[in-house]
């Protein structure tokens, strides 16, 4: 057997290592990660949905890229290996015009197509642009306080504390904010990215679920010693059942009046889930303009809870 024929082999023998090896890697990650719930991949959200296909889309691209690079890597590493006598070296050879060609197209093409994609995407999956429905949304306005979410319902007059429930096929609006917090962002992975609250702010998040069931909040910022504990229910359920629990909920428990506002503001860690049946309605506006000096902020504020 002739010494290229053998070198063929032992090439040909490496890249099915290569590829039988990426292939057991797959087979074992789909096999650990079976009926878990990866919530980024495990979409139950419209805007979730959107964003777990574009991370998908953007991976096969990296990927066709990735590899074959990999693969040249490793195979121009073994061809030209200082005991390899019969591959010769020439670095005073230039490469033609076709090649350089080729070397800046192959990128260029990966990127257009990237961007043909995602600039749109990133325009239509903008937090603060409104879901296309037909079913008026429902405004939720969130309050990141330490180490707790306080979620305020303005149009049914209630508001709970790690726990938010909404119902299914509806747009919601969350307007997020924070009072004597840290910067802490807002995320219900299920359902769509997440997003910032922050003092002397109101930032608006558009999230619509389609699937009933409960999924996990959380801060995905490290916020100070309660953060671990800074987690939430998101429920999912029907018009029906989502009116009836409203209706439940504003009796029986107590007014989210100043006195309870500032007993919440106290800084406290794993809280459990509450709920108040009426709500001081200038809690959240006063909690946004604590942190603004001047007239132009207000404006901007009424602008944004609009």
């Amino acid at each position: 057997m002739s010494t290229k024929h053998k070198q063929r082999q032992s090439a040909a023998k490496t890249l099915g290592l290569f590829f039988s090896g990426l292939a057991g890697f797959g087979l074992l990650m789909a096999f650990l990660l079976r009926g878990k719930n990866i919530a980024v991949l495990h979409a139950q959200g419209s805007i979730a949905s959107q964003q777990r296909n574009l991370m998908l889309f953007v991976l096969a691209i990296v990927l066709s890229i990735a590899v074959p690079t990999v693969v040249m890597l490793y195979f121009m590493a073994w061809r030209y290996r200082e005991s390899n006598q019969t591959s010769t070296y020439h670095p005073e050879v230039t490469h033609g015009t076709a090649f350089n060609v080729f070397i800046w197209a192959l990128p260029t093409i990966f990127i257009i197509i990237l961007a043909f994609v995602l600039v749109p995407a990133t325009h239509k999956l903008q937090p603060s642009r409104a879901i296309a429905s037909d079913v008026k949304p429902i405004t939720i306005q969130v309050m990141a306080l330490r180490w707790k979410w306080l979620f305020i319902y303005p149009d049914q007059q209630i508001a709970t504390v790690n726990y938010v429930q909404i119902p299914k096929d509806v747009p919601v609006v969350f307007d997020l904010t924070a009072d004597e917090a840290p910067m802490s962002s807002f995320w219900i992975p299920n359902l769509g990215g997440q997003l910032y609250a922050m003092t002397g702010h109101v930032n608006r998040l558009n999230l619509m679920a389609t699937a009933l069931g409960e999924y996990k909040g959380r801060s995905a910022e490290i916020n100070g010693p309660g953060f671990s504990g800074m987690l939430f229910t998101t429920k999912v359920t029907s018009r029906t059942d989502f009116d009836a629990w409203v209706l439940k909920t504003r009796f029986g428990n107590p007014t989210l009046n100043k006195t309870a506002y500032d007993s919440l503001l106290r800084p406290s860690q794993d809280n459990p889930a509450a709920s108040y049946a009426a709500i001081d309605a200038t809690l959240y506006g006063k909690a946004v303009m604590k942190y603004m000096g001047s007239h132009n902020h207000q404006m901007s504020m009424d602008g944004a809870m609009q």
